[in-house]
Order: structure tokens, then sequence, then C-alpha cells
């Protein structure tokens, strides 16, 4: 797999006869290593070990009703209150991220509501906080470190 802009991780890695799956340690289960996944994994770890969140606050791929249609978040962090405080949007690699990736993840808040908003392919990283009052966002250099 690419190597991505974050911190290198050991995962665990294993094949079978139809594909190469990685070992999710939130969901304790093995999943299709696709290039989404590798950028997935990665970032969890990174928040998991450099920024702390705690990983009893970190839900993955967590289902969405948005207009009568099923949709999923990639990763939602809550804070201690149990609301969504961060919600991050992963794509592969070779994804560019446009515009059309943030109004995804934009969709996803009006309903989460969440004060932070996350969306890398693994190569580029986009961090920004939410002003709900205002409707508007503004960048940030990196993600808050979990206090």
């Amino acid at each position: 797999m690419q190597k991505l802009n974050l911190p290198t991780y050991n995962f665990r890695i294993k094949s079978n006869e139809k594909h190469t799956l990685i070992f999710d340690n939130l969901r304790k289960k093995y999943f299709v290593l696709t290039p989404e996944e590798w950028v997935r994994q990665h970032f969890v770890q990174f928040l998991v070990e450099q920024k702390k969140y705690p990983v009893s606050l970190i839900a993955l791929e967590k289902q969405l009703l948005i207009n009568n249609l099923k949709k999923r978040t990639d990763i939602v962090i809550f804070n201690k209150e149990g609301l969504p405080d961060i919600i991050v949007e992963c794509k592969a690699p070779h994804i560019k991220i446009t515009q059309d990736t943030f109004d995804q993840i934009a969709r996803y808040n009006l309903k989460l509501k969440a004060n932070y908003l996350v969306v890398t392919n693994g190569l580029e990283h986009y961090f920004c906080k939410m002003d709900l009052e205002n409707e508007s966002y503004v960048f940030l250099k990196e993600i808050p470190n979990y206090n």
C-alpha cells in the first residue's frame, strides 16, 4: 500500500483467497484492505496515538439518515457528553479532495452538528472549525489534541 502523509503504524494484515485484509482495532475484526480503508486505519491510529483521543469516543462508519437516504460517516469522534465533536471523511490517496468532498461532509454535519470537520486522502489533510451559529467555518493548521 501507498505511503501516506501520516506516521507509520504496525497493522495486522493477512490475505485470504480473494483479498488482503487489515485488522481494525476499534471494531475488533478484519476488513478488506482498500485504499480508503488504509487511510481510515492510519487516521484513526493518528487520532489515538498522536492526538490522544480515547478509543471509547470514536465510531467508525456510523450510519446516518439524510433525506431518507442511508449514508455513513468514516469516523466520528464524540465529546464527553456523547455528542459528535469531529467528523472525518476519508478518501483513497488517488482521490483529489474537491469542493464536492467538502459538500459531502457538510451535508453530514447538517444532521450531526459537529464542531470540527476533517477531510483527508492520507496525503492531504484539511481541518476546519465550524461556526454553527453563522453557518461558516475556519480552516485550521491541525486538528486539536484531545483535552
